[in-house]
């Protein structure tokens, strides 16, 4: 199953012991899920792991960090955006997402933001969920 994981949940699994991020980041490795890829979300991943606040957050060294994201990044599928959906979304640093979702045909993107989607000007086919409600509804 395709999937675009956004960056509050990377971040969150980096944080937050057992929580339902890890538990995402499990079923990526375990081959359950298929984490799409973009530049600009992989750009985002690196810049606010990179964050003061963040690192001291964080019990993984920095080569650790960039070791379980080399590994997660092995395991997403790559994409190139050809098309844009601008404007869409109140947020314009969501509406990556949307368009990763589009070209990847994910149906789901998982996010902690769920405010950040809503009252979209432009209707596509996917959900946008949480971990937590994603992993229950896998089951």
């Amino acid at each position: 199953m395709n999937v675009v994981i956004d960056t509050s949940v990377w971040i969150s699994a980096l944080i937050k012991k057992e929580t339902a991020a890890r538990t995402l980041l499990r079923l990526v490795f375990q081959e359950k899920v298929v984490p799409q890829m973009s530049e600009p979300l992989f750009r985002e991943y690196e810049a606010v792991m990179q964050r003061e606040k963040i690192q001291a957050l964080t019990i993984l060294t920095e080569n650790e960090q960039r070791e379980l994201l080399n590994a997660f990044l092995s395991k997403c599928h790559w994409n190139d955006i050809y098309y844009t959906w601008r404007p869409n979304l109140k947020d314009e640093d969501d509406n990556f997402l949307i368009e990763l979702a589009v070209a990847s045909g994910s149906n789901v993107i998982i996010t902690y933001n769920l405010k950040d989607f809503r009252e979209a000007e432009l209707i596509f086919d996917h959900t946008v969920t949480t971990p937590e409600t994603f992993i229950k509804e896998l089951k």
